[in-house]
C-alpha cells in the first residue's frame, strides 16, 4: 500500500492566518471586560500602590512558572507542560480579569523574548495568551460572583482556567494545521491528553493553594516549599517518562531494523525512526565511497517523505568522528572545541549535532548523524549521547548484515559494465592467493590489453567499444581454466586473469591459449570486428609478492608484448628501471631494519658419516619487500654496504642467531650458529668487542658461534683483515672461509689464516658428480684442509651421488637441499624432530638424523 503523502508544508508566515484572528479576538474581549463594571464581592478593594505591587508580583510569578518541566515534540513543534494553571487560579481569584489579561500578556511576551523564538512564533504566543486569558475572564463573569473558597468557587475557577487551556490548545492545533497540514494538526490533537490531564492536576493544586492562603497568609511558606517539591517531582517524572519512551522506541527500532533488513528498506526504516526517537530535525546515514561506487549519503528530514541525498552535518564534525573513531557531539549543551564550534557557526541553521561512527569490528564503515533537536529552545543534552551511541551500535550490526550493505559492497568490488571483479577485488584476491602459495606452484597474473579499443570508440562509438569489452569479458570468463581462476577488469581496456600454475612456462602456455580464444572475430549484427589482445605475465614469487606490484609488472610486460611476435611476454627485470629499483631499496632498507621486516632463516649443517648428526645451522637473512617481492641477499647487502647500514644488518642477524641458539630445545646438544660477515665488517675495529657483548648478553658460549667470510674477503692479498680475525679467534668464536675455490687463491695460504673451517663452493660440489675437474678440486681442498687441521664443509649437496662422493673423499660436514632448505626457526625445530630419532643403544640420548629420501 503506498504511503500517504503529507500535506505540503507552508511558510511559517502563514501562522498569521491564526495569529491575526486571535489578536482581534483578544482586543474585542478585553474591551468587553473593560466595559463590565461589576466588582465581584470576593475581591478586596486595594489602593493603587498595593495594586501595582501585587500586579508586579503576579507578573514575576507568571514568568517564573513558565519554565518548562516536561517536553513533548510533535513533528517540528515542541510542547511543554508548566505550572501556569496554578498562578491563573490565584490571579483570577485575587485580581480583576482585565488586570489578569494585561499581566498574562506581558508575561507571555517576556517569556518568548527570553526563549529567543522567531518573531512569528513570538506574536502567535502573545496573541494566543491574550485571547485565551480574556475569554477565561468572560467565562468568570458569566458565573455568579465568587464568594469564599467553597465548591462553587472551585467550579467557577476550574471552568475559567480550563477555558484558557482549551483555547490555547485549539490555537496551537489551528496554527500547525495551517503551516504543516491537517495530518500534523490531527497528530497534535491525538497527543493532547497528557496536556489536559496535567492542566486539571495543576488547577486542583492551585485551588489547594488558594484555600491555604485564605486560611492564613503564613501558608505562603508552605506554598513555596510545595512549589519546589512539585518542580522536582515534575522533573523526575519527565526523566522517567523519557527513559520509558526511549526503551520502548529502542525496542521498536531494533525490531524494525531486523524486519526491514530482509526487504531492502533498512535505510528508510532506520533513519525515520532514529529521527523520531532522537527528536531531531535531520537524521543522516553516511557510508564512504568504495572503489568506483560513490559515497552513500541518505537523510531523513521531518515532514519530508522518503530519503534525501543531502546532509546538514558540518564536515569537520564528521571528519573528526571518522578519524578518531569516537563520537563527536557539539552544541550549546554538548560543548565541543573551538574548531567544532566554528564549523557549527558556518553551517547555517545548525544549532547542535551528534555524529557517531558505525563500527564493524575495529573498522569504521560510516557514520550515523542527527542534527538539530526539534523546538527552537530545546537542544541535545549529554544524556542523549549514550542513547544515540546505542542506536548506532544496533544500526551498524544491521547495516553490516543487510542487503543494503551487501549491494554496496558488490558495487564497490565489481565493474558496472562487465560485472567482473574490479581492481580492488582483484588486488584483494591476489593478496590472499600469494599468502597461501604452496612451494610447488606459482601465482600467475595474466594481463590482457585490448588493442585498438580507442579506434573502435572513435570510429563506431563508445557503445560499440562497450560491446567489445563485454564480449572479451565473456570469452575470458568462459575460457579460463581452472575454475579457480579469477577474471577481472582493472582498467578501461585491461583485463586480468589470476590463477595458480605449476610454473611460469605453464602460465605462459595458458596466456597464449586464452589470447587465441579472444582473438576470434566478434560479430555484432551486421558488424564484424577483429579485435586482438596483448598479454603480459607476472608470477609470484619470482616477480614480487605485493599484488599491486605484480599487476604493474604484468602491465609492463603487456606493453612490451604489443611489439613482439605472439603478443605474449613474461616480465623480466629488463622491463623495469634497475636504478629506480635500487633507489627504492636504499630508501626502504632502513625502514625494514627499524620495523624488523628482515627475517632470519636457518639451514642445517649435517655430518656426512653414518650418524648424520646436526652440528649447526647457517643464519641467512631474507627480505620480502612490499613492492619488489623477495630481494636477494646480494642486493640488499650491497645496498647496506653503500648506505652505511651494514653494521645494523649484521647485528640484526647475529642477535637473532644467538637468541635462537640460547632457546634451542635440546640442552644436551646446543645449537651452533654461523653468521656471514662482509669483508667491510672486518675493517671495523669495534666489531670484536660488540660480539663479545652480545655473547654475554645472550649467555651463549663463543665456540657455538661461527663467522663465515667469503674467500675474497680474507684472501685479498693484504693483511688488513688479520687483526680483526685474530681478535675474534681470541674471543673463542670459530672462523670459516666461505665459497672457497672461487678466488683462485693458493691452498697453502690457508696455513696463514686464523680460521677453523673451510666451506667448498657449491659450484664445485654440484658439478663433482659429472665433472672430473670439479671432483679433483673438491678432493684437493678436503685433503689439504685436513692436513692443516681444518674442518671442511661442502655446501650445495643436493643428490645422493654427490653425498657418496663426499663421503669417499673424507668430507666431514655437508649442507644443502638434500638435507633441508633454509627454514624459519619454528620449522627448523619441527624438521629436527621429524628427521631425527633417539639412539637407545648409546648410554646418552643422541639424536640421529634419519636417512633423507
Amino acid at each position: 500500500m503506498p504511503r500517504p503523502q503529507p500535506s505540503p508544508r507552508r511558510s511559517p508566515d502563514h501562522a498569521w492566518l491564526i495569529t491575526g484572528p486571535l489578536a482581534l479576538l483578544a482586543v474585542v474581549m478585553s474591551t468587553a471586560l473593560g466595559l463590565i463594571d461589576d466588582q465581584e464581592a470576593g475581591r478586596v478593594a486595594r489602593d493603587s500602590g498595593t495594586e501595582l505591587f501585587l500586579s508586579l508580583l503576579l507578573l514575576a510569578v507568571m514568568v517564573a512558572v513558565a519554565i518548562p518541566n516536561l517536553h513533548f515534540v510533535i513533528r517540528r513543534q515542541a510542547f511543554v507542560l508548566t505550572l501556569t494553571e496554578i498562578s491563573f487560579v490565584l490571579a483570577l481569584f485575587y485580581f480583576r480579569p482585565l488586570t489578569v489579561v494585561v499581566i498574562a500578556t506581558i508575561a507571555a511576551f517576556v517569556t518568548q523574548i527570553r526563549r529567543r523564538v522567531s518573531p512569528t512564533k513570538l506574536w502567535f504566543n502573545v496573541a494566543k495568551e491574550a485571547a485565551s486569558t480574556s475569554l477565561a475572564g468572560l467565562v468568570l463573569y458569566a458565573f455568579p460572583p465568587i464568594e469564599g473558597v467553597g465548591p462553587g468557587t472551585w467550579g467557577i475557577l476550574f471552568a475559567a482556567v480550563s477555558t484558557h487551556t482549551l483555547v490555547g490548545l485549539a490555537a496551537v492545533i489551528g496554527v500547525i494545521t495551517v503551516v504543516q497540514g491537517s495530518p500534523a494538526g490531527l497528530e497534535v490533537a491525538r497527543t493532547a491528553a497528557p496536556t489536559l490531564v496535567t492542566a486539571a492536576i495543576n488547577v486542583s493544586l492551585g485551588l489547594v493553594v488558594l484555600i491555604a492562603l485564605e486560611t492564613t497568609w503564613w501558608a505562603i511558606v508552605l506554598v513555596i516549599v510545595l512549589t519546589g517539591a512539585l518542580g522536582l517531582v515534575y522533573r523526575s517524572y519527565a526523566q522517567f517518562f523519557r527513559q520509558h519512551r526511549t526503551l520502548a522506541d529502542m525496542y521498536d527500532l531494533t525490531r524494525a531494523m531486523s524486519e526491514s533488513g530482509q526487504d531492502g528498506t533498512l535505510a528508510d526504516s532506520l533513519l525515520g525512526r532514529v529521527r523520531v526517537l532522537m527528536q531531531a530535525e535531520y537524521a543522516t546515514l553516511w557510508l564512504p565511497a568504495q572503489g568506483r561506487h560513490p559515497e552513500v549519503l541518505l537523510t531523513a528530514r521531518v515532514d519530508d517523505p522518503g530519503l534525501l541525498d543531502l546532509a546538514r552535518t558540518p564536515a569537520v564534525a564528521r571528519a573528526r568522528a571518522i578519524k578518531a573513531k569516537k563520537t563527536v557531539a557539539v552544541g550549546s549543551r554538548l560543548g565541543g572545541d573551538e574548531e567544532l564550534r566554528a564549523g557549527l557557526r558556518e553551517a547555517d541553521g545548525v544549532k547542535d549535532v551528534i555524529v557517531v561512527p558505525l563500527r564493524s569490528g575495529q573498522a569504521v564503515i560510516g557514520s550515523l548523524e542527527v542534527v538539530n533537536r526539534l523546538g527552537e529552545t530545546t537542544h541535545f543534552l549529554p544524556g542523549d549521547v549514550p542513547i544515540f551511541e546505542t542506536i548506532a551500535a544496533h544500526a551498524a550490526v544491521a547495516l553490516e548484515n543487510s542487503r543494503l550493505v551487501d549491494r554496496l559492497r558488490y558495487d564497490a568490488y565489481h565493474d558496472g559494465l562487465t560485472a567482473l571483479p574490479n581492481r580492488r577485488r582483484v588486488l584483494g584476491a591476489l593478496e590472499e592467493a600469494v599468502q597461501v602459495c604452496a612451494p610447488d606452484e606459482v601465482v600467475a597474473v595474466l594481463l590482457f590489453d585490448v588493442d585498438a579499443l580507442r579506434q573502435v570508440n572513435e570510429s563506431l562509438g563508445h557503445a560499440a567499444g562497450d560491446r567489445v569489452l563485454v564480449e572479451v569479458a565473456a570469452r575470458l570468463r568462459s575460457s579460463s581454466s581452472p575454475s579457480a581462476a579469477l577474471v577481472g577488469r582493472i582498467g578501461g581496456d585491461e583485463f586480468v586473469v589470476t590463477l595458480r600454475a605449476e610454473s611460469a612456462e605453464a602460465a605462459l602456455a595458458l596466456a597464449t591459449e586464452l589470447r587465441e580464444q579472444t582473438h576470434d572475430q566478434m560479430v555484432f549484427g551486421t558488424l564484424t570486428l577483429d579485435v586482438d589482445t596483448a598479454v603480459g605475465v607476472a608470477i609470484h614469487p619470482d616477480h614480487g609478492s605485493d599484488p599491486a606490484t605484480l599487476v604493474q609488472r604484468a602491465g609492463l610486460a603487456a606493453t612490451a608484448a604489443k611489439s613482439m611476435p605472439g603478443s605474449v611476454q613474461l616480465f623480466n627485470a629488463g622491463l623495469e628501471s634497475r636504478s629506480v629499483r635500487r633507489l627504492g631499496l636504499a630508501g626502504d632498507l632502513s625502514r625494514a631494519l627499524d620495523n624488523d621486516e628482515l627475517k632470519v632463516y636457518f639451514q642445517p649443517k649435517v655430518t656426512l658419516d653414518g650418524d648424520r648428526r646436526l652440528v649447526g645451522v647457517e643464519c641467512l637473512a631474507r627480505w620480502e619487500h612490499p613492492a619488489h617481492g623477495a630481494v636477494s641477499p646480494e642486493d640488499f647487502v650491497a645496498v647496506a654496504e653503500h648506505t652505511g647500514q651494514l653494521g645494523r644488518l649484521t647485528e640484526s642477524v647475529l642477535r637473532e642467531g644467538l637468541r635462537r641458539s640460547r632457546e634451542w630445545s635440546d640442552p644436551n646438544h646446543p645449537l651452533a650458529v654461523a653468521v656471514n660477515l662482509s669483508a667491510r665488517t672486518l675493517t671495523d675495529p669495534y666489531f670484536p668487542a660488540r660480539v663479545q657483548e652480545l655473547l654475554a648478553e645472550f649467555e651463549v658460549a663463543p665456540e657455538l658461534l661461527t663467522f663465515e667470510i667469503k674467500e675474497a674477503g680474507v684472501l685479498d692479498g693484504t693483511d688488513r683483515p688479520m687483526p680483526t680475525l685474530r681478535r675474534l679467534r681470541d674471543i673463542g668464536v670459530r672462523l670459516s672461509v666461505d665459497d672457497f675455490g672461487t678466488g683462485y687463491s693458493s691452498l697453502s695460504y690457508l696455513r696463514r689464516l686464523p680460521v677453523h673451517e673451510v666451506k667448498v663452493d657449491r659450484s664445485f660440489v654440484q658439478g663433482m658428480a659429472t665433472d672430473p675437474g670439479d671432483l679433483a678440486i673438491v678432493n684437493a681442498v678436503v685433503t689439504l684442509s685436513q692436513q692443516f687441521g681444518l674442518t671442511v664443509v661442502a655446501e650445495g649437496v643436493e643428490s645422493e651421488l654427490t653425498l657418496e662422493l663426499l663421503q669417499d673423499i673424507g668430507c666431514q660436514i655437508g649442507q644443502g637441499f638434500l638435507f633441508s632448505r633454509p627454514l624459519p626457526y619454528e620449522r627448523l625445530e619441527a624438521w629436527f624432530g621429524a628427521q631425527s630419532e633417539s639412539d637407545l643403544s648409546l648410554t646418552s640420548d643422541v639424536r640421529r638424523l634419519r636417512a633423507v629420501p
